[in-house]
């Protein structure tokens, strides 16, 4: 499944066009209509006025699109425009959202002068321009479409008031592909955005008197169809699906190509830096995709470590807007300390001074950002990313061709070790950092279950909720952290330009931030517990019965006599018939023919850490065909052992065991066999 961008959040009504847009065979039929509209009442906010038409100059309209060569602005969302109006040109920008019910569209429309050096010389202040850079960057842009229309214009009025525009357009476009023109006749209608309502019955009555169809596609939707022009949608990086038959490479591969494609789907929105939530959203994209990694390590190509690195380099300037974001946010929620503060005797907003430091801060984070965006860095690790995605997993590597639901309880499992050692850590050191550990525990331990969920259905997405449940408490922990120590570093470096009432502010928010993080903290005990609800235990049943019944479907193994030996020194006399042997190719895990003892065959079930180790040679053999083969024995005895997730190790080790490396990139751990203690005694005693 592939995200599509969100436009953001409703803009400002100046910068919302509202308009209805309809297809016309003949535009005779309208303007008989407009002859007899006069007198015609129309309500609005409780008064009845006469609605007027009043004919303007035709005139001739010339409008080029543009683009970059790769739809910067296409994939986005976006239209850009050009037109000469008078003596001056124009520059347009507007959002391609669809049209609704009856032919209406609402949607962004900002527009600028461009100066006399082209529009390439847009300046980064302007409603057109500062978008414009933020999408496209210093990408050079060219001619798309053209579209030459004559308008005749009509102004509805009521009393002296103009409500709308009328207008009569018969359009040619023409593209360079050296396709025929198109023609097109349109009736749009252009209001004012409080009287949409109002005028919706006049419109009506005028696309059906006069047989007007709406419009489902703009101009420069439909030149772009009509001339064979087709804006690049996200690139197909395959398969998504999981099922319960899944193989491991199968699995690893549909997690990454599903945040891959977020990250890619919520770049434009990103750049555009209009709606939080798109910034937030790839950040977490990014996060997601590390987790993955680190799951999937053994099933993934070797260059996956140094993705892994970059996309902590991306998180990183990511997380710099972010932070400031998320600081804003909690200043717009102090309202009643707004009051508090302009109705005291200084009869000023302190925290005015601090925001505007803050937004100023967060632009030139953004600015940092953006750069990063253009950065030749940011486009090898996408373009890897995507590569990856679309080769899929190699044939070679046996671990991949493991059924998942075998190999994915080994891997779940350290993750719910590691978090249950760290809030055992945390709620016995009572430490904020001990607290941001664990954060990130829970986060590994919450991706991989979600990554997993579809194997597993409503019981992992049970515990994963009351996990999200306990991310979010810690994060706000976290978030109180940042944002103090934001503030002291501002004191720090801005302090003596500030006003003595906003450093005194400032030092009341962080202080908030403290009691805020103080009353997380003595509500986290209980929070803690959900890690030995029932919700985990009936997960980890779960995972066993589905791992048992995928081994015991699994084919048997071909038993393959092995010649006969022949005593040194007799030749043609035979000798004590040995053991049989299992062939790889068909033995009952694929791959075992590399492996050359139980170690080894323990490692790729794992799926962890790929084949490793040393071969010792005493217990491969080689059959006639050339292909290794382990004794049969070796193979039932440890598919026998594979059959039994041990509860007081895989599930549920006390967490007085040693730990390591809380923030160091997660390293799989293998089983520990004969760990005491059951999940439920290991917190919270």
């Amino acid at each position: 499944m592939v995200e599509t961008p969100s436009q953001g959040p409703a803009q400002a009504d100046d910068d919302v066009e509202v308009e209805w847009q309809f297809d016309a065979l003949d535009l005779r039929p309208v303007e008989r209509w407009l002859a007899a509209l006069p007198g015609r009442r129309v309500a609005s906010g409780g008064e009845i006025g006469a609605l007027t038409a009043v004919a303007k100059p035709a005139v001739r309209q010339v409008d080029r699109y543009l683009d970059t060569q790769d739809w910067r602005i296409g994939r986005a969302g976006f239209v850009l425009r050009t037109r000469r109006k008078g003596r001056r040109d124009e520059a347009t920008l507007k959002d391609t959202a669809p049209a609704g019910a009856g032919g209406l569209r609402q949607r962004l429309e900002v527009t600028e002068p461009i100066r006399p050096d082209g529009i390439g010389d847009l300046g980064h202040d302007g409603p057109v321009g500062r978008r414009l850079h933020a999408l496209v960057g210093t990408r050079p842009l060219h001619q798309v479409l053209e579209v030459r229309t004559r308008r005749r214009a009509f102004s509805l009025r009521v009393g002296s008031e103009d409500v709308a525009e009328l207008a009569l357009d018969e359009t040619t476009i023409v593209g360079d592909t050296g396709a025929r023109p198109v023609h097109l006749k349109r009736v749009e209608v252009e209001v004012v955005h409080r009287w949409t309502d109002p005028l919706g019955p006049v419109v009506a009555d005028l696309r059906e008197a006069c047989g007007l169809a709406p419009a489902a596609l703009s101009k420069y939707e439909a030149g772009l169809l009509a001339l064979g022009i087709t804006v690049p949608g996200a690139p197909d990086l395959g398969s998504t699906e999981v099922t319960a038959d899944s193989t491991l490479g199968e699995l690893a591969f549909a997690v990454l190509r599903r945040h891959l494609g977020a990250l890619l789907a919520r770049e434009p929105g990103t750049r555009l830096g209009e709606n939080i939530e798109e910034l937030h959203d790839m950040r977490v994209a990014t996060r997601r995709l590390r987790a993955a990694i680190d799951l999937f390590v053994g099933v993934l190509p070797v260059r996956v470590s140094t993705v892994r690195t970059e996309l902590g380099w991306l998180a990183a300037v990511l997380g710099e807007v972010r932070d400031f974001d998320v600081q804003l946010e909690h200043m717009d929620d102090m309202g009643e300390w707004r009051i508090a503060w302009a109705a005291g005797e200084a009869g000023v907003d302190p925290l005015v001074h601090l925001r505007d430091l803050l937004v100023a801060r967060r632009e030139q984070a953004r600015e940092h950002l953006l750069a990063a965006l253009e950065s030749s860095r940011y486009e090898k690790l996408t373009s890897t990313l995507t590569q990856m995605a679309v080769v899929g997993p190699s044939r070679r590597n046996a671990a991949a061709r493991i059924p998942a639901v075998v190999s994915v309880p080994d891997l779940v499992a350290p993750r719910h070790r590691s978090v249950v050692k760290g809030a055992r850590r945390a709620k016995r050191s009572g430490v904020a950092e001990d607290f941001h550990r664990l954060r990130i525990r829970c986060k590994r331990l919450r991706y991989s279950l979600e990554f997993t969920s579809d194997l597993y259905g409503g019981r992992a997405e049970r515990f994963v909720k009351r996990m999200a449940k306990l991310q979010d408490a810690l994060g706000l922990m976290q978030d109180a952290e940042v944002a103090t120590a934001q503030l002291l570093a501002i004191t720090a470096e801005s302090g003596a330009e500030l006003p003595s009432l906003t450093v005194f502010a400032m030092g009341s928010v962080a202080e908030r931030y403290r009691v805020e993080a103080a009353d997380l903290l003595a509500i986290m005990p209980e929070r803690l517990r959900v890690l030995a609800g029932e919700e985990w235990e009936s997960l980890v049943d779960l995972m066993r019965r589905r791992r048992e019944a995928a081994l015991a479907s699994l084919p048997a193994p071909r038993v393959r006599p092995r010649p006969a030996a022949t005593a040194p020194g007799a030749p043609g006399e035979g000798s004590a018939e040995p053991p049989p042997l299992v062939t790889s190719g068909e033995s009952v895990v694929e791959g075992v023919a590399e492996l050359e003892n139980p170690e080894h065959l323990e490692a790729r079930t794992s799926a962890t850490n790929g084949a490793a180790g040393a071969n010792n040679g005493d217990r491969a053999e080689v059959a006639t065909d050339g292909v290794a083969s382990v004794p049969a024995e070796v193979v039932a005895d440890e598919l026998a052992s594979r059959t039994d997730i041990d509860v007081g190790a895989d599930w549920g080790e006390s967490a007085a065991a040693a730990d390591t490396g809380a923030d160091a990139p997660f390293e799989p751990a293998a089983s520990t066999p004969g760990a005491e203690g059951t999940l439920g005694d290991s917190l919270m005693d």
